[in-house]
């Protein structure tokens, strides 16, 4: 099995690190935060013409894929620069589209999701209970227990924040709103999505952590006390390295569940990679001190990060009960 990407894959790398580095996102995620989401609207177009967002579906549904590696490696640099709004949500409503055959739903709404001209926000029965920025999605979709997929009506209903301010949680209604599809096809295809949105999420949560951790040790090197830089002291250096090992470890899982799907494997990298990316907001606040709680350094945009994603889409106890499950069978 090849671990290491392939030529194409890193092109595809470099191509979002580039538009990333070159798009000014930490102001778009606090103007995100702030409610202004004209600036993450315009970073969201320019994502979807690399085709990040058409690596959902196939070529039946005018998609790229469907190909969830690729799609993981590109949400390791989403994390790593921290953009904001329902990214992951947006692809795991295309892939549920898509599961459901060429006609009615996926006929009508997989065209805007996978181009990047409509986003989405997804709520599933117990895996993901609160819809994402669903006052700023164009569209958002319910999935319930009985296997029903209707189209929620968001507004009117409370809005809660979550730990970081870019992210609006919001419990549609249940049985509310139009009724797109019923049946065992869905129940299926939400299984898919699931899978898709905890590895896209994984991924999310792998590169925020390289992101703490690269911006910590820069601090490291700058930083001094008794006339040394605290980078030098045997004990910060301890901390790093736990922190960068938990990152590479987790990193095989995420390749690993994005090559094979399987349902083990995808909640094993997200158990990982989500528990890596908290503990490097734990290091990277423990080694910046109070300043890594100030509005002001960009830092804490991907710490108020660490711990939402780490939860969303599968909390760490929901990923090891799944993981228990899957060596069961």
């Amino acid at each position: 099995m090849r671990f290491l990407p392939t030529d194409e894959q890193r092109d595809f790398v470099r191509t979002l690190r580039r538009l990333l580095d070159a798009s000014e996102v930490p102001a778009a995620v606090r103007a995100w935060g702030a409610g202004d989401r004209a600036p993450g609207r315009a970073l969201w177009s320019r994502l979807a013409d690399t085709g990040l967002f058409a690596l959902a579906a196939d070529g039946e549904h005018d998609g790229l894929g469907p190909l969830p590696l690729e799609a993981a490696l590109g949400f390791v640099e989403l994390g790593r620069a921290g953009v904001p709004g329902p990214v992951v949500e947006t692809v795991a409503a295309a892939v549920l589209l898509a599961g459901l055959g060429d006609e009615g739903p996926a006929k009508r709404f997989l065209p805007g999701l996978l181009s990047g001209g409509a986003s989405a926000s997804l709520t599933l029965p117990d895996a993901a209970p609160y819809a994402l920025d669903a006052d700023a999605a164009t569209y958002c979709f319910t999935v319930s227990r009985a296997g029903e997929l209707r189209l929620a009506d968001p507004d009117g209903g409370p809005v809660l924040r979550s730990t970081d301010p870019t992210r609006r949680l919001l419990r549609p209604p249940a049985g509310g709103g139009e009724l797109l599809a019923r049946g065992p096809a869905v129940t299926a295809a939400a299984g898919s999505a699931l899978g898709w949105a905890r590895l896209l999420t994984a991924a999310q949560c792998l590169g925020v952590g390289e992101a703490l951790l690269a911006r910590t040790v820069e601090y490291a090197k700058q930083r001094t006390q008794f006339g040394t830089p605290i980078g030098g002291f045997q004990a910060v250096k301890h901390r790093l390295a736990d922190t960068l090992l938990g990152l590479e470890f987790a990193r095989p899982l995420v390749w690993a569940a994005g090559l094979s799907l399987d349902p083990g494997e995808v909640a094993a990298a997200k158990l990982a990679a989500g528990e890596a990316a908290y503990a490097a907001a734990m290091t990277a606040l423990q080694l910046h001190g109070a300043v890594g709680y100030t509005e002001e350094l960009d830092l804490s945009l991907w710490l108020r990060k660490a711990r939402p994603l780490r939860d969303a889409w599968g909390t760490p106890s929901a990923c090891r009960a799944a993981v228990l499950g899957a060596a069961r069978r």
